[in-house]
């Protein structure tokens, strides 16, 4: 029998479209630090990575962390623009310029059918 492999949901952090929302507007980012008691946190709640989701037990560990290459590989990916609908279906074709999906029609011409006498 092979092991199951299961996600680990202990350490998982906030996805990359949450953490856009909390940069953009400091409302989100206080509604979801809300959400956490600050005696059940690291450091009491004081010192939080934003980019990261994360909290440390000292502004020592949040420094190291920041300079670290995981933190550094989390910046770059927040940079980046996310993906779309619209460039997805640009990938395979659906877009405007070719004609969408739903507008490709196959004109077949008939045939015209003649009386056979026999």
């Amino acid at each position: 029998m092979g092991s199951i492999r299961r996600s680990k949901t202990k350490r998982r952090t906030r996805d990359l479209d949450q953490v856009k929302a909390d940069i953009a507007s400091s409302k989100h980012l206080a509604r979801y630090q809300s959400t956490k008691a600050a005696e059940d946190l690291p450091g009491l709640g004081q010192w939080y990575c934003i980019e990261c989701a994360k909290w440390f037990e000292g502004e020592h560990n949040l420094v190291a962390h920041r300079k670290g290459k995981n933190h550094k590989r989390r910046v770059r990916f927040l940079k980046e623009e996310a993906h779309t609908q619209k460039v997805a279906e640009a990938v395979v074709g659906l877009t405007r310029e070719n004609g969408s999906y739903a507008d490709q029609t196959m004109d077949i011409e008939e045939e015209p059918q003649t009386k056979r006498t026999g």
